[in-house]
C-alpha cells in the first residue's frame, strides 16, 4: 500500500509537554527551563487548558506522560476535551484501547507498530525520536540515550506511514533547549513525508512557526514545548 501525499496549506501550532534530561537512573540530573504555574489535578487548571487548547482550535496538542505516577493528571487532561488531545507515553498492546476510550483523539508510539492492526492506523501516531550522526539522524530510543541503527530517510518513513496516520518527529539533539530548530532535517522532512507530520525540537519563538513552514513547504507542522 503506498501513503498519499496530504497537502497542507501552512504550518500548524502543536503544544506539547517533553523532557530531554529525564533519568529514572539519574534523577538529579534532570534540568527544567520552565514549570507551569497551574497545578494539574486542579479542576480550574484543567478548565482553562480546555479553553486555552479548543477555542484555538489546537487539535492535535500532546499530552505526554513522562514516566510512572501521572495516570490519573492524564486522564483529566483528556476529559477537559474529549477527541482534541493525543496521548503518549507507556502507550502499548494493552492500554492503547483503553487511553482512546478516556478521550484521546489518537495513540502516540514508538515501537508498538502492531497496534495498527489493533486500534486501526487512524489513531496512531509514531513518534521518530532522532539523533544526529554525521551527515543522517538516527532514531534514539529509551529516553534518547541509546541511538538505533534505524536511520531516518524517505524509504524508512515511507515504511512507517503504511502503519500510521502521523508522524511526531523529536529532534532530540536540539529539543528543549529553545536554541532554533535543526533547519535541516525540518528541510529533508518537507521532502520526505507523505502523512501529518509534526516536528518538535529547539522552536525558541513564534517565529520558527513561519520558519518551519518555508522550510517544509508547509508539509510540517511545529511543536512548542512550552
Amino acid at each position: 500500500m503506498s501513503a498519499i501525499a496530504v497537502p497542507m496549506s501552512r504550518s500548524r501550532f502543536r503544544p506539547q509537554i517533553v523532557g530531554g534530561t529525564l533519568s529514572e537512573t539519574a534523577p538529579q540530573t534532570l534540568k527544567t527551563n520552565f514549570v507551569s504555574r497551574l497545578v494539574c489535578s486542579h479542576p480550574l487548571d484543567f478548565k482553562q487548558n480546555k479553553l486555552l487548547f479548543q477555542d484555538n482550535n489546537l487539535e492535535g496538542s500532546h499530552v505526554i506522560k513522562l514516566g510512572p505516577g501521572n495516570d490519573a493528571a492524564a486522564r483529566d487532561a483528556l476529559s477537559s476535551w474529549p477527541g482534541g488531545l493525543q496521548i503518549g507515553g507507556g502507550i502499548n498492546d494493552k492500554n492503547a484501547r483503553e487511553w482512546l476510550g478516556a478521550g484521546a483523539s489518537k495513540v502516540i508510539v514508538t515501537t508498538y507498530l502492531a497496534l495498527s492492526s489493533a486500534v486501526g492506523k487512524d489513531k496512531l501516531v509514531v513518534d521518530v525520536s532522532c539523533r544526529k550522526r554525521g551527515e543522517g539522524w538516527f532514531v534514539a530510543m529509551n529516553k534518547w540515550q541509546d541511538i538505533t541503527d534505524m536511520e531516518v530517510t524517505r524509504e524508512s518513513l515511507a515504511l512507517l506511514s503504511n502503519y500510521c496516520s502521523e508522524f511526531l518527529i523529536h529532534a532530540a539533539d536540539v529539543e528543549g533547549l529553545c536554541q532554533g530548530i535543526d533547519e535541516a532535517l525540518v528541510t529533508k522532512l518537507g521532502e520526505w513525508v507523505t502523512i501529518p507530520c509534526t516536528y518538535a525540537g529547539g522552536a525558541k519563538s513564534i517565529d520558527d512557526l513561519d520558519f518551519v513552514h518555508q522550510l517544509s513547504g508547509g508539509k510540517v507542522d511545529l511543536t512548542y514545548g512550552r
